[in-house]
């Protein structure tokens, strides 16, 4: 297995053991581009996580696809693996009802450089 597809098993358990809802998506030719790759349900919370290798980048459609969540309501990250442990913490907030809805925006990679 892969470290994008070892990375994708960890966040998807780990929503798991937390007993929140969650769903693999994927894409094919009759479906909507540029969807986030995991669609999750914490703690009444829509979220929306798109993984990223490392180095990867994501696609303008994608970053048009977390605008518009966010837009929305929704919560929407792009997670890259160096983030898990905070992706953690804010599941823990949205567990417990004490998520600041700024917090979302620490994941972009701009504010991260």
């Amino acid at each position: 297995m892969g470290a994008e597809k070892d990375f994708e098993k960890k966040v998807k358990d780990y929503i798991k053991s937390k007993n929140c809802w969650g769903v693999k998506f994927f894409a094919n030719k009759f479906t909507k581009s540029g969807i986030p790759d995991l669609l999750t349900c914490i703690n009444g919370y829509f979220v929306s996580v798109e993984l990223k290798a490392l180095n990867g980048k994501p696609s303008e459609l994608q970053l048009y696809n977390q605008k518009q969540i966010r837009n929305a309501r929704g919560i929407a990250i792009i997670l890259y693996p160096n983030q898990f442990s905070q992706f953690k913490k804010m599941v823990e907030s949205l567990i417990e009802n004490k998520f600041n809805w700024s917090d979302q925006f620490a994941f972009d990679r701009e504010n991260n450089k």
